[in-house]
């Protein structure tokens, strides 16, 4: 990421200009376009800034533009209100002092919660690294043992991906969270490591890495085909506590997951529910 934290602002507005078309901002198509998405000129004349401006913008000539530049950028490549907050973050972000965090820690009472829930539960951290996990959580998916990264699994890991009903959305959204958690801070050890591991090894996390997408992943409803009890519609809360994040996975109440998860419950406390002696 050492190449992005230089010029972090120019390499956002240029991936994000390229995925708005013309006919999206309202320009006739025209013929002979050599960058797909929006010219620099264009976005200029739209924003109402000139384009050597825009230029000097995109190069990391100028750094420092108002947040009246900014938020009119913002309007022409239709970003949402949290890829708008990410563009003034960019700016807002100046280099100082590295911050010191504290090592991922998962305290005792989560653990404790955890093995009560009898829903599959987990903690993670900032890169999607599972802390800590309940026996249901394994039984859903071996991935999240503690020690396995939820991102690397999702994109490398061939029954992963037969394990999500919609691989590409969950890849799309994963990639997207991991860019708005990082934010400025570039240099962090973890996210250099596996933005850098994931780089070498996936063509769907450079691809996606590219487009500079920025999202939020809290709650939400997703679908999972099960090897053992099939496809099962789990709700998804994540739920701070301290600097880590509780996951839980839940069913609508007597719905056919719910009565699937139960059947789960069960296999797992008999030892028959198909998961590794190890995991």
């Amino acid at each position: 990421m050492k190449d992005e934290s230089g010029n972090r602002l120019g390499g956002y507005l240029r991936a994000r200009r390229e995925l708005v078309s013309p006919a999206q901002a309202g320009l006739p198509p025209g013929g002979n376009r050599r960058v797909p998405g929006l010219r620099r000129e264009e976005v200029a004349l739209l924003a109402g800034i000139s384009p050597d401006y825009y230029l000097r913008l995109e190069r990391g000539r100028d750094t420092n533009p108002s947040v009246q530049v900014l938020e009119s950028l913002a309007r022409v490549l239709q970003l949402d209100d949290v890829e708008r907050t990410y563009l003034l973050g960019l700016v807002a972000a100046r280099p100082g002092t590295p911050r010191r965090k504290r090592p991922e820690h998962v305290p005792a009472r989560v653990h404790e919660l955890l093995a009560h829930l009898q829903i599959p539960a987990f903690v993670e951290g900032r890169a999607f690294d599972v802390l800590a996990s309940n026996p249901m959580a394994v039984a859903l998916s071996p991935r999240l043992r503690p020690g396995e990264n939820r991102l690397r699994s999702l994109l490398l890991d061939p029954e992963e991906r037969a394990f999500h009903q919609d691989w590409a959305r969950a890849t799309a959204d994963f990639v997207a969270t991991l860019r708005t958690t990082i934010g400025d801070d570039t240099d962090n050890p973890r996210f250099v490591e596996l933005v850098g591991e994931l780089a070498l090894s996936s063509q769907r996390f450079r691809t996606l890495w590219a487009r500079h997408d920025v999202r939020t992943l809290e709650g939400g409803t997703t679908t999972f085909h099960h090897p053992v009890v099939g496809e099962l519609r789990l709700h998804r809360d994540k739920l701070p506590v301290d600097d880590v994040l509780l996951v839980v996975y839940y069913p609508d109440k007597d719905s056919e997951s719910d009565e699937k998860l139960r059947m789960l419950a069960a296999l797992t406390v008999s030892g028959s529910a198909g998961i590794r002696p190890d995991a």
